[in-house]
């Protein structure tokens, strides 16, 4: 006899709105829509979530695997969530029984769902089926969630100015900070939370945003507890209208010697491989350019000490112009024997526009010589909007090398040697 709807428990699934960084990670990947957000809280639809569990692997701080039993008919709405500063507790078996709830019916969860595959039964191609939620095999040990928003690091800022040519709106900041004697550890493709001061429109205090380090991990200072990060003033939004951002203009703003909450660090899986002869493909847009420089900086100087016997690295960067490419200048200085750097560009007046995915199937050669050894990595960073022409590119340089994509996209994933992190 079926249980009275009313009776029926789930093991409903939250967000934890104190550690969450809204990094827009767990939406991106989820396959059935499932997750939404608003301009604080990340939330799960407990109509529409079936427990599939893509989206636990790639959190990077675990605010994700957050389990309730409820019964159903009084599950935590969508509307109930996003008000939340705080998870609510754990309902006990006498606030169960007091429903008319037996405990032992929330044993297991009611949804089961398989894994979601590779592709959809549709046919639709999804670039996302195909990031990895596993780092290489020989990346470093990375050390996750030392500091919470209860308990953040105050760093010292030692060093900000303008790494582009471009104007006030188009500015993109270098910021390095200090973090003074408390241990900080950190790896390339490692982020951190920025905490704002202040409050928001409703009065509660700012939740933290997300930046990925720009330095590797002995320091942006070699042998000195810093890191940096690359952050672009936010003046707009992705439709062009006017907005101020909070995070991004609080730290563009910043002097020597000012103060900042730091938590963190977070990402266990965006990680670069360390053996010798291992290849790595960078593509990236903007300020997805941090963990790539990071990366990039790290081999540099493992090359200088003649100890490190390193494979290829490849760099494929876009921005709008020239003069809003972050790190321009030192990009030039870098020997061409050491990385072979591709610059788009898609708004040069005069010029056509090209994008990362159009000089990748320009390099296809080369590329398909790179997907053909088991030993390259690749990295992708940057606007959401990049992610499937690049994945794309990658199918298609794939294919025509007579390499099939579904069985190298398979392996890159299961291998932890593609990996896309997009906002």
């Amino acid at each position: 006899m079926n249980a009275p709807a009313e009776t029926v428990v789930i093991r409903q699934h939250l967000i934890d709105p104190e550690i969450c960084i809204r990094c827009n990670t767990c939406e991106s990947v989820c396959p059935v829509g499932a997750i939404t957000h608003d301009s604080r809280n990340y939330v799960v639809d407990a109509d529409k979530c079936n427990l599939c569990m893509a989206c636990i692997p790639p959190c990077p701080t675990g605010s994700i695997d957050n389990w309730r039993s409820m019964p159903r008919i009084k599950a935590y709405s969508v509307e109930q969530q996003l008000q939340w500063d705080v998870l609510p507790a754990e309902l006990t078996p006498e606030m169960l029984a007091a429903e008319g709830v037996d405990l032992a019916d929330a044993a297991e969860p009611v949804l089961v769902a398989a894994a979601p595959e590779p592709a959809s039964a549709s046919g639709v191609f999804s670039s996302t089926a195909y990031a990895a939620t596993l780092p290489p095999w020989s990346a470093a040990h990375a050390y996750t969630n030392l500091y919470g928003p209860k308990n953040p690091v105050t760093a010292s800022v030692v060093g900000n100015f303008n790494c582009t040519e471009a104007g006030f709106g188009s500015q993109t900041h270098h910021i390095v900070l200090d973090m003074g004697a408390m241990p900080f550890p950190v790896l390339e493709g490692q982020s951190i939370g920025i905490v704002p001061p202040g409050v928001d429109a409703a009065g509660r205090p700012h939740h933290a945003r997300q930046y990925s380090i720009a330095s590797p991990r002995n320091g942006e200072r070699p042998g000195y507890n810093n890191i940096s990060l690359t952050v672009k003033r936010v003046t707009e939004d992705h439709q062009g209208k006017p907005v101020h951002g909070v995070a991004s203009n609080y730290l563009c703003d910043l002097k020597l010697g000012d103060k900042v909450q730091v938590i963190g660090p977070f990402g266990s899986s965006f990680l670069m491989p360390n053996h010798p002869r291992s290849n790595i493909v960078m593509v990236c847009t903007g300020t997805g350019s941090a963990p790539m420089r990071a990366m990039t900086e790290w081999r540099r100087r493992l090359r200088q000490t003649a100890k490190f016997e390193s494979g290829k690295l490849m760099l494929f960067f876009g921005a709008r112009t020239q003069q809003e490419l972050p790190y321009f200048g030192p990009l030039q200085s870098l020997p061409k024997d050491f990385i072979d750097i591709n610059l788009a560009f898609s708004r040069t007046p005069g010029q056509p526009k090209r994008y990362v995915q159009d000089l990748m199937r320009e390099r296809a050669a080369d590329l398909a010589a790179l997907l053909h050894d088991a030993n390259t990595c690749i990295y992708v960073c940057g606007l959401k909007s990049m992610e499937e022409g690049v994945v794309l590119a990658l199918r298609d340089i794939a294919d025509e090398s007579g390499l099939p994509w579904d069985t190298l996209g398979a392996a890159l994933k299961r291998e932890g040697r593609l990996h896309q992190e997009t906002y």
